[in-house]
């Protein structure tokens, strides 16, 4: 994926992994599980990030096979990363891996930039 969204949208800063509930709440290094908790925050990460227009990629693995995104706790967790991230001004879109593989998730993330 991370590919076809360089090819498609060649001027977006993609970033990997981007640990966003850190970032916001006064950066990675020394003191970031005291920040953390103290925001009342996990680590959480986005697996792709625009970090300059604030839209992030999720890409859900294991939907039909139980993964860890359509259990209980897996599920109830990604609300609350997600509704985090909505609150310091993210927006945030959610693919499974059917989505990424048949390209509609770039499809839909290209007509986000492209309108």
């Amino acid at each position: 994926m991370e590919t076809r969204l360089r090819q498609l949208l060649p001027g977006v800063e993609w970033e990997r992994e981007y640990r966003f509930a850190a970032i916001e709440s006064g950066g990675i290094g020394k003191g970031v599980r005291a920040r953390l908790k103290r925001a009342g925050l996990k680590d959480w990460r986005f697996d792709f990030a625009d970090v300059e227009r604030k839209i992030a990629i999720e890409c859900d693995g294991g939907t039909w096979a139980r993964g860890r995104h359509t259990r209980g706790a897996g599920f109830a967790g990604d609300a609350r990363k997600r509704n985090a991230a909505t609150s310091m001004g993210w927006r945030v879109y959610n693919f499974t891996s059917d989505m990424i593989y048949s390209d509609e998730a770039i499809r839909f993330i290209e007509g986000v930039y492209n309108g």
